[in-house]
């Protein structure tokens, strides 16, 4: 999961962290462990009538509040308690969220001196209100959290974590964030909290197999805790694997609050793992309760998913609505491409090459091969061999080293087109860049060389299909290719009066089948044609 500074959200794993143990209600303990589970309406639910008495309680309540975006609330909160250390620390969260960052830091720093020799707290709460905010002191809270951990002779988890959170608010403060975080697991190798914060340390590095590594160890400290799951469903979703990342996403649900970013979040993911018809269901419902700013969202993923949900007209309806709604800069280059799908499904093809079109110029891409090929099958698909052709014309030329079958295939579409000018250079091209690996492309060459060669008189074909035989050698056993060639062969040879390769053809297509029709009209032909006019290939 990926660490957002910028909100107060602390994204912590509850187990073996020492922020409740300060708590000596049990009440209070479960309210404390909702907060860092980020189940912030059973933390409110928990915390608010424990909060009349306990400053702690208050206190955990005030930051609930200001996870849930009560700014207002969560102040009035912590000035109930005011002269509590972590409330005194809660007003300053409040004022750098409010941008007051200069009463923001005068109050961290009235309340670090009230640090007197071995007392390390008010430093720690201090530190912790620039942590989780913008805009305070950064320097300055690192030189709090160090004085702390040298004063403190006790569990230091809580130093080493905030410390380390706060060093990955600076550029180059990975390092010792990792530091500060592995302090934490080499004292306890069950620390859910450090080895969440290690896996995002390696999630924001793009090194998903370490991330997963430590979010699986986080969940396995402990099962209940939401987060790891969260966190497990980001990382497996960032490297494209889908059907994982949900999985994770469902424990995650079992387990969270079941809050509607939380079900927007298992939609998206839905269609990500292709469960189009679930991500149908689950946009439907949640269309009923989303807030404006979500709505297009839900109203894209409903339209997309109705596509391949088998809902056409549905789908095109949502996606009207889409288009002309969203924000052109959140509209992604493959959302143009499902787009064009859509209207080329439904024989729009016009309306599918211009979306196509804005798909291909928004991707940013240098190697555009696959959107190519992507737009290339989906109208071969649809049997518009033309088109098909020239988005394959299109991928090779932006792309000459693509592989042998975007050549050929590009061969093939024009060819059943019966684009012959293009079939032509599409075939010198595919023998030119892969015909030595890739016989097949003298194949293609001949079938284009016959099909403009229909009287079979000119030969245009003959040494292609010719040096394709040669290169295929005599354990080919690919029937169909071989009588095609054998036949255009034979009737050229017919038409040359070339009586021994006539027999030699004639041969090879009666050893692949005995009663080829080819043959048997050619050899009605000869007992009745004159031999005056050439024969015409059925």
């Amino acid at each position: 999961m990926k660490y957002n500074m910028k909100k107060v959200m602390l994204m912590l794993a509850f187990a073996g962290f020492g922020a409740g143990a300060y708590a000596q209600d049990p009440a209070v303990k479960e309210g404390v462990k909702m907060y860092y589970y980020k189940k912030f309406k059973s933390a409110q639910t928990t915390l608010t009538p424990l909060a009349e008495k306990d400053p702690l309680a208050n206190y955990y309540l005030g930051l609930t509040l200001l996870e849930m975006g009560n700014l207002q609330q969560a102040q009035a909160t912590f000035v109930k308690y005011p002269e509590d250390l972590a409330n005194i620390s809660g007003t300053a969260r409040v004022a750098f969220l409010n941008k007051d960052v200069a009463n923001g830091n005068r109050i961290a720093k009235e309340l670090a001196g009230k640090a007197k020799k071995k007392d390390w707290m008010p430093q720690k709460y201090a530190a912790d209100a620039i942590t989780y905010t913008d805009g305070g002191d950064i320097n300055q809270a690192i030189a709090w959290y160090k004085d702390a951990l040298a004063k403190n002779q006790g569990d230091k988890s809580e130093l080493h974590i905030g410390l380390g959170d706060l060093m990955r608010k600076q550029p180059t403060g990975g390092g010792e964030a990792m530091n500060n975080y592995e302090a934490v697991v080499e004292k306890d190798k069950t620390n859910s909290l450090a080895l969440s914060r290690i896996g995002d340390l390696w999630y924001d590095a793009r090194n998903y197999t370490s991330a997963l590594d430590n979010y699986g160890r986080a969940k396995e400290a402990d099962a209940n805790n939401p987060l790891p799951y969260k966190a497990l469903a980001d990382a497996y979703s960032r490297s494209g694997k889908y059907k994982q990342a949900l999985q994770n996403l469902q424990d995650y649900l079992a387990h969270s609050d079941n809050t509607f970013e939380d079900r927007l979040d298992y939609t998206r993911a839905l269609y990500q793992a292709q469960s189009y018809c679930d991500a149908v269901t689950q946009a439907q419902k949640l269309l009923g309760e989303a807030p404006a700013a979500r709505r297009i969202e839900l109203t894209g993923i409903l339209g997309f998913s109705q596509i391949s949900c088998g809902d056409s007209l549905a789908a095109l309806t949502n996606l009207r609505t889409y288009f002309t709604t969203q924000d052109p800069a959140k509209i992604t280059p493959g959302a143009y491409i499902e787009y064009g799908k859509l209207f080329l499904k439904l024989g729009q093809t016009d309306s599918a090459s211009v979306y196509y079109l804005k798909g291909i110029n928004g991707d940013t891409a240098k190697n555009k091969t696959d959107v190519y090929r992507d737009v290339a099958e989906a109208f071969k698909a649809k049997k518009e061999y033309c088109k098909s052709g020239e988005w394959y014309d299109n991928l090779v030329k932006a792309n000459p080293d693509a592989q042998a079958a975007d050549y050929v295939w590009r061969v093939i579409m024009y060819y059943y087109c019966k684009d012959w000018t293009n079939a032509g250079r599409a075939a010198d091209e595919f023998v030119a860049k892969h015909g030595e690996q890739q016989p097949s492309a003298y194949y293609w060459q001949g079938r284009v060389g016959s099909a403009i060669d229909s009287e079979a008189t000119t030969g245009g074909g003959v040494q292609y299909f010719e040096k394709w035989l040669e290169k295929v050698g005599p354990s080919y056993d690919k029937k169909n290719d071989l009588k095609v060639a054998y036949q255009y062969l034979m009737y050229c040879a017919f038409n040359a009066k070339d009586k021994e390769k006539l027999k030699m053809w004639k041969e090879k297509l009666l050893a692949i089948d005995p009663n080829d029709k080819a043959v048997k009209e050619l050899e009605e032909l000869e007992k009745s044609q004159s031999g005056r006019q050439p024969v015409q290939r059925k």
